[in-house]
């Protein structure tokens, strides 16, 4: 039976791709997926955008290119990912430029756009397209004269598509996270677009890759320190069969743990229910799927099952929502939490005192409350603490409020309680609020496109 060998690579933007390098050298892959984008990494692109016209790609692109089109060359790797983020085509040129600049020629490229819906809101709205907020059912009349960017999240169908007019790297903008490590099945394999139960294995297959090594024994919560050179930790390779039947495992030459506990708990990861997990290509039931350990950083899945692809598709749009004000204070032993609780109240007394306008105000003691948040007991002096620093971030309309705020916490460092160091006042930053809508899918997917052309060529274009 064939099967196919992907490997995965970043798992957002900022990760680091030396665990891909070491599955292009070692780890007998036909495909190398990333996934680059979130929610608020698109909210960081757009700001890039809105800079720079060119920009509002994942910038280390370039970076990933660099390491990995060699590999390409050498070994027919094929590449897919959503780095375009924003500009699909702005990525898809530069890796066209770093082709180049490295010497390469001969590759197919894919860009594939149609994702970004901003300019085609009225169109839909007047196809009767509500846009209503998905959860709150709030009316879409409150953002819409306000949207910076409106994404909808496309399937596994324009990679397919990339991957059959020959290219050898696919870039695309908003797609699931899990669509570039299913298309490589579909194209290889020949799987129709409603066989749920194989594309449910393969969505299932994507969930357990986006995530770079946390299925290898990344942010585990289990017995972590048992994770072997975790200062080299691999990335997942899955070894796929034409039923949809896979093995999860990693290169022999990286660091990192496989197991039954390091699936599971990337199984449950960032799913609100395991037994109907939507995406643009099949509903996935993960509760069926079976997991079986057939040797060291080795586990044999199979079992899952799928239900049919529903008929709308998700849109995130981003729209300013405001300006972000932070102020940072620590304070030591003795009295730690007492003096932060003072600092605390003469900031607020302040923010009063001054007129200064607060939408939203947010308190943590980093060193106490500030990963736990609420959970966390209310601090006391019992607690023993060493040093206690206290984070006050706000939301303001104006950038004029988010200043003034900023500008509090400086002269606490003598017009406040004794032994307070650390003193930061960021600079207030936009805010991007979301809104999450459902389209029907053919509204989006037909205006979906593919394009695909040679390095070789676009250089012979370039010149003339």
């Amino acid at each position: 039976m064939k099967t196919v060998r992907i490997g995965a690579a970043q798992g957002f933007y900022g990760d680091t791709i030396e665990p891909a390098v070491d599955i292009a050298k070692n780890g007998n892959v036909d495909y190398i997926s990333f996934d680059c984008l979130a929610e608020l990494t698109m909210s960081i692109l757009v700001k890039d955008k809105l800079k720079d016209p060119t920009k509002g790609y994942t910038k280390d692109i370039t970076t990933s290119m660099k390491a990995l089109l060699p590999y390409v060359k050498e070994k027919g790797i094929k590449l897919l990912t959503n780095a375009g983020g924003i500009n699909p085509e702005g990525a898809y040129e530069e890796v066209v430029r770093v082709a180049k600049e490295l010497g390469i020629t001969g590759l197919k490229i894919a860009v594939v756009t149609g994702d970004n819906i901003l300019e085609r809101i009225s169109e839909l709205r007047d196809k009767g397209v509500s846009f209503k907020d998905m959860e709150t059912g709030d009316s879409f009349e409150t953002v819409q004269d306000k949207l910076l960017f409106a994404n909808a999240y496309l399937g596994v169908k324009p990679i397919v598509e990339a991957l059959h007019q020959g290219a050898d790297i696919v870039v695309t903008g908003r797609t699931t996270d899990t669509a570039q490590f299913l298309a490589p099945l579909v194209y290889e394999f020949g799987w129709k677009e409603d066989d749920w139960d194989r594309l449910a294995q393969g969505i299932l297959m994507g969930h357990l890759m986006e995530c770079s090594a946390q299925s290898t024994g990344g942010n585990f919560s289990g017995n972590w320190w048992d994770v072997e050179d975790m200062d080299r930790i691999g990335y997942p390779i899955a070894e796929v069969k034409e039923n949809g039947d896979f093995i999860l495992t990693k290169t022999e030459t990286s660091g990192g743990m496989v197991n039954f506990d390091t699936i599971k708990e990337q199984m449950l990861y960032e799913i609100h229910d395991p037994a109907a997990y939507i995406t643009p290509d099949v509903v996935a039931n993960f509760t069926t799927a079976k997991l079986e350990e057939i040797g060291k950083n080795r586990i044999f899945i199979t079992g899952t099952t799928g239900s049919p692809r529903p008929d709308t598709l998700k849109v995130v749009m981003g729209y300013p929502n405001g300006y972000r004000g932070q102020v940072i204070i620590g304070y030591s032993w003795p009295d730690a939490v007492k003096k932060v609780k003072k600092a605390e109240s003469i900031i607020r007394k302040q923010i009063e005192q001054r007129g200064i306008k607060i939408e939203e105000i947010m308190v943590d003691y980093i060193g106490h409350n500030a990963l736990h948040g609420p959970t966390a007991a209310p601090p006391t002096e019992e607690d023993g603490l060493n040093e206690v620093f206290m984070r006050m971030a706000v939301r303001t309309k104006s950038y004029q409020d988010a200043e003034k705020f900023r500008r509090l916490v400086v002269p606490l460092g003598l017009n406040g309680p004794p032994y307070g160091g650390g003193l930061n006042g960021v600079r207030p930053r936009t805010l991007l609020g979301m809104w999450a809508s459902l389209v029907p899918r053919e509204f989006i997917e037909d205006e979906v496109k593919v394009q695909v052309k040679e390095v070789e060529k676009i250089a012979e274009s370039s010149t003339k």
